[in-house]
């Protein structure tokens, strides 16, 4: 697809992965107009949100909102460092964070869920792309619940790119123990709903980029300490 192209397509399903901000397959409705620049998935898609086990309850997703946007907060100043003058990672952690506390709806919300993922592309380096990825996550999670591990891996990832050599696989370890002592046992029991990643296709947990490479071991890292006593 051309970056600046717009497709119609009527009576078909449409499965398209985001490869440059929230990961996960959705499907097209039928009629709907797909566009965007840059890999990025189109807006109009969707999971049908009652359906998939990654979604969570909207009160749930109240809950994990606050800590996905805690753990974007974190890397933001590595994007910011690179791209100053772009504001589209704060504004969705805001954003997340307005979420979390009732003060938008999930509508207003998953409007704009894919801005901050676009921002990725004014980085300079991979850790800037997956700070703004994580904010790109966070602001999702008021689609799915499940984007908040989204979050919390994109963070991990950054982190670990600024590590020195030999260095960052601890790097990631700290920045993951870090964000497991920040959520709060209310949102530990929402994460702890959703299906383990890479088992189920109907969200960001599937079988697309969350589930590969170090973001699917950040995920994984994660889900194991949540079914763990805490």
């Amino acid at each position: 697809m051309k970056p600046s192209s717009d497709i119609v397509i009527e009576n078909v399903t449409v499965r398209i992965r985001d490869a440059s901000s929230l990961g996960y397959r959705a499907e097209a409705t039928p009629g709907v107009r797909l566009g965007g620049a840059g890999g990025a998935m189109c807006e109009s898609a969707h999971v049908p949100s009652d359906l998939s086990p990654q979604s969570l309850s909207e009160e749930d997703r109240r809950l994990v909102a606050a800590w996905a946007a805690d753990c974007a907060e974190r890397v933001l100043p590595l994007f910011e460092a690179e791209a100053p003058d772009d504001d589209r990672a704060r504004d969705a952690i805001a954003r997340a964070r307005a979420f979390s506390r009732g003060e938008l709806s999930a509508a207003e919300q998953i409007r704009r869920r894919f801005v901050a993922g676009r921002a990725a592309h004014s980085a300079t380096s991979p850790a800037g792309a997956a700070a703004a990825r994580a904010a790109a996550q966070a602001a999702g999670v008021a689609h799915m619940g499940a984007h908040a591990l989204g979050a919390a891996a994109y963070a991990a990832k950054a982190v670990a790119l600024t590590a020195e050599d030999g260095q960052d696989a601890h790097a990631a370890s700290a920045e993951l123990e870090w964000q497991l002592e920040r959520m709060s046992a209310e949102a530990a029991s929402a994460l702890g709903r959703l299906p383990p990643v890479g088992e189920d296709s109907s969200g960001p947990l599937g079988s697309g980029l969350l589930a590969s490479g170090d973001l699917g071991a950040h995920i994984r890292r994660v889900q194991g300490a949540l079914r763990s006593p805490r």
